[in-house]
């Protein structure tokens, strides 16, 4: 069984090998630690599982898994991620991975999650799946910063957390007018003026 660990902190790597290796004993885990690096290897060998996490140094996990989609390359990918789940496990799900786990959760949940991904099962914690059920019944308004798509949420925790939107168009390969353009849909679609009433909302929403 090959499984690819995607993580650009060595502890959390190593830590997540030693946990497969004690439940998998037959596993062989091979370890990425950047979004380019993850898609070099999914695509040039077959893994039953990838374990992904969303922030990386280059390409994110979420950015990992479309680009998957319109290869056509369809390894099973878990994300597991310290981002919150409110705020993203409906997205990546939508975006076509298996399964959304927190990287605070118990081993055993860890290796339930990856039990049930190789048996070709999604796995979604019963608090995503209420809330999955409460969108598609429309019960639940959306919160403003969900009416943002993925791009535009990435933009955004990023100004929010103090970069310029030169920096920005670095870390993510993008043009500095691209990312001008995406500040100015995410300040309406919040109703907000400038960076500093961003910054505000996001801190207070704690998504940043």
């Amino acid at each position: 069984m090959n499984i690819l660990i995607a993580d650009d902190h060595a502890v959390v790597r190593k830590g997540l090998v030693q946990i497969i290796r004690d439940e998998f004993p037959e596993a062989l885990c091979l370890e990425t630690n950047t979004g380019k690096e993850t898609l070099e290897k999914l695509r040039a060998t077959p893994y039953d599982i990838a374990i992904v996490d969303i922030n990386m140094p280059d390409i994110s996990g979420l950015d990992v898994i479309r680009q998957l989609k319109t290869e056509g390359i369809k390894t099973p990918i878990l994300i597991l991620t310290s981002q919150p789940e409110e705020q993203y496990a409906i997205r990546v799900l939508k975006a076509g991975a298996s399964g959304f786990i927190g990287k605070e959760v118990a081993a055993e949940d860890l290796t339930t999650a990856i039990r049930k991904i190789l048996a070709g099962r999604k796995y979604i914690t019963e608090s995503i799946s209420e809330k999955m059920a409460s969108d598609l019944s429309g019960d639940q308004q959306k919160a403003p910063h969900e009416l943002l798509s993925n791009r535009e949420l990435e933009v955004m925790k990023l100004l929010a957390s103090g970069k310029t939107v030169s920096e920005i168009s670095e870390v993510l390969f993008l043009s500095v007018p691209t990312i001008s353009t995406y500040r100015n849909r995410i300040l309406k679609k919040l109703n907000l003026r400038n960076n500093a009433e961003l910054m505000h909302f996001a801190i207070n929403l704690k998504l940043v």
